[in-house]
């Protein structure tokens, strides 16, 4: 049996490891604003750091995996996001927690790079990366349901995200070495194809996961504060919503290409800048549960078909690589935003704000979508978390 088909279990469990940060943003976010006494900004601000730090790694390692081997920068990433995350959780000197967060997510960007790389080298990429997603949804579902009942303060999910680096850790030894043949999507030195069309997509692509990760990553704040819930019901929420994206990506698969790619992606992202409003303004559980459910349904879906339209841009896969590192300085930008908008607009106008940006870019998207002609699978997706860091990140 060959070494790449052993590999599949692995990578899914680097991916999660990876991408685990970013789905756990919410409660990262909050519980440093509630644990350490730092303002909202204060809190957005260290979230948004740990983010850049993991696509900072993503930028740096996307075309060097193959050199120095999946197995060492796999390793080399889950250690530093347990000495990153762990020490983070072990100290009450914001100097040090951010310190931790930049260290931490450098590792987890490692671990996510690792995982693009090898998912994308495999027959069928969709499939393992579905399983990745499976597998960080649930792990972040069933941290959502325990980490309220463990106590307060900063450090439980900290800690979380690094008991799980550890846990992934053991299995990294059935992956590639360094000198594993892989194709290389950077190496041509053909000029880029489609540059009009590329460039909005990626300026879209940026546009479009900030707004989504700017609400995620004062959804937990929204809840908590503004619809009156308790951390446990809060957490319940989102560990159902991460469930119900899977609906999301199921439906996806399943649909395929049938109505193209415009469609998905325009009225998609029309119907989450609706959800994003609901949530936003949410003042009790029905809107509130109700509003981040439906987006986490429709946000995987059209994540899918932009994942996929940068394929089809160039088949030697270097769109798909500017338009994932794009998505990932978004994401890394979200946290922050979501903090600035909501301490001078309020939840309600942040997520007006969010929306109208939703709504500017849904029309080039979808009309780059529609000059697009290819007709390759749809990529399968996931939050950041992201992201991610498509699962970027």
């Amino acid at each position: 049996m060959s070494a790449r088909p052993r590999a599949a279990w692995p990578l899914v469990a680097v991916f999660a490891a990876g991408y685990l940060a970013a789905y756990l943003l919410p409660t990262v976010v909050g519980r440093l604003s509630s644990g350490l006494g730092l303002s909202s900004t204060q809190a957005g601000l260290i979230g948004s750091t740990l983010l850049l730090s993991s696509a900072a790694a993503g930028f740096t390692l996307a075309s060097r995996v193959e050199r120095y081997g999946e197995r060492r920068l796999a390793r080399l990433g889950l250690l530093l996001a347990f000495i990153g995350y762990g020490g983070g959780a072990l100290t009450t000197y914001v100097p040090l927690v951010v310190a931790g967060a930049v260290v931490g997510g450098f590792g987890s960007g490692t671990a996510t790079a690792v995982a693009a790389a090898g998912t994308a080298a495999r027959p069928d990429p969709h499939r393992a990366t579905t399983l990745g997603l499976l597998t960080v949804s649930a792990t972040a579902g069933a941290l959502y349901l325990t980490i309220p009942h463990l106590g307060g303060g900063h450090g439980l999910p900290f800690a979380a995200i690094a008991l799980v680096a550890a846990a992934v850790w053991p299995v990294t030894g059935r992956l590639p070495g360094p000198g594993a043949a892989r194709v290389s999507l950077g190496a041509s030195s053909a000029p880029l194809p489609r540059l009009r069309s590329g460039a909005v997509l990626a300026v879209g692509m940026l546009c479009w996961s900030l707004a989504q990760n700017a609400l995620w990553g004062v959804s937990g704040r929204i809840g908590l504060t503004q619809a009156g819930l308790s951390e446990v019901t809060v957490g319940a929420v989102f560990a159902v919503a991460l469930g119900a994206g899977l609906l999301g990506v199921s439906g996806a698969g399943a649909l395929g290409l049938r109505f193209g790619r415009a469609v998905p992606i325009g009225v998609g992202t029309v119907v989450i800048a609706g959800c994003v409003v609901l949530s936003s303004s949410a003042r009790d559980l029905p809107s509130f549960a109700g509003g981040v459910m439906l987006w986490n349904v429709f946000y995987p879906v059209v994540l899918s078909y932009l994942l996929g339209l940068g394929a089809a841009l160039d088949p030697r896969g270097r769109w798909a690589v500017l338009v994932g590192s794009a998505s990932s300085l978004g994401v890394a930008g979200g946290p922050l935003t979501g903090s600035l908008l909501s301490s001078y607009a309020g939840f309600g106008g942040m997520g007006l704000v969010l929306a109208a940006l939703l709504l500017t870019v849904a029309l080039p998207l979808a009309a780059v979508a529609r000059g697009v002609s290819g007709r390759g699978p749809v990529v399968g997706a996931v939050h950041v978390d992201e992201p991610q860091v498509a699962l970027a990140s």
